[in-house]
This record gives structure tokens, sequence and C-alpha cells, in this order.
């Protein structure tokens, strides 16, 4: 199996899709499957999203240039485990999702390159909550951020029943 290319953009607005925004976590693989049964029923092309943060703070004048090698480090594992999303979702599958599938990670803060990449699209589909360390919430930073500001519907997919 070819590994999918991984672009370092948005994902077009121009072609509106299904967009999944995957974390690694869990609650964004069961997303992501609901997202690929979306693209199916409505014969669109999926876009998953991944985004990575490396400095929530910015960098102080000069200091881009220093991490710069550690950036292109931890965007290129990003994308190694957007890939492995998708296989994961794939395999577990009753048949593989046969639609056109893009992978994208894009630098930036979270929310907004979310909620920028919902700009013509056909809907969001994200999870409850990803990776953010409070799960007492109901819906992560990201999820409440995407239900109140995004530019398209979004779905919202709550972790399957336990059992």
């Amino acid at each position: 199996m070819v590994p999918l290319p991984v672009l370092d953009e948005p994902p077009p607005a121009a072609r509106p899709g299904i967009l999944a925004a995957c974390d690694g976590s869990d609650g964004s693989l069961w997303a992501l499957d609901r997202a690929m049964t979306e693209a199916e029923l409505f014969g669109l092309p999926l876009y998953v999203l991944a985004v990575v943060n490396p400095s929530p703070a910015g960098y102080p004048p000069g200091m881009v240039e220093l991490v710069q090698p550690s950036i292109e480090l931890l965007a290129g594992s990003m994308a190694d485990g957007l890939r492995r999303a998708v296989d994961t979702v794939q395999a577990a599958r009753p048949r593989p999702y046969g639609g056109e599938l893009s992978l994208h990670v894009v630098l930036g803060s979270v929310i907004e390159v979310v909620l920028a990449a919902t700009a013509g699209q056909h809907t969001l589909v994200i999870g409850t909550r990803g990776n953010g360390g409070f799960s007492r919430l109901l819906l992560g930073s990201v999820s409440t951020a995407a239900v109140h500001h995004a530019n398209c519907p979004v779905l919202v997919v709550p972790a399957p029943p336990a059992g």
C-alpha cells in the first residue's frame, strides 16, 4: 500500500467536501470513521485535517530559524500519525472507504486553522474531545468553537456506548 501524501495546506474551499479534524485521539478516530461514511453518502471528497501548533505563545525574534528543524520534525510526525489514523479506521470498517481522500497537516492555532478550513466545506465532522487534558468537559475547546463559529454545518461525533 502506497502511503497517502500529506499536503501542508488547508483543504480547498473551491471544492466542497467533508472535513474531518483529526488529532489521533479516540474521539477523532470515531469522527473520522463517521466522516468516511458521510463522504460516501454524499459522494464528496474527504479532507482529513491535522493541525500542529509548535508554539502557542509565539517565538521571540530570531528564534524561528533556530527551531525550524524541530517544527519540521513535529509536522512530519503528525503526518505519520495522520496516515496511521486513516489506516486504523480503514482496517476497522466493514468495507474500506473508496472515495477521494486527502490528508492535510497545517501549522498554526488549532481553533483558527480548523475554523478557517470550514469555509466552503459541506460539513465539518469532529469528535467531542481530542487530546486536551480536560476529560470532564462534555465538549472540548475545538469542538465548542466549531459548533459556534464554523462556516459550514458541524457534526459532533460522541464516543460509542461502552460495552
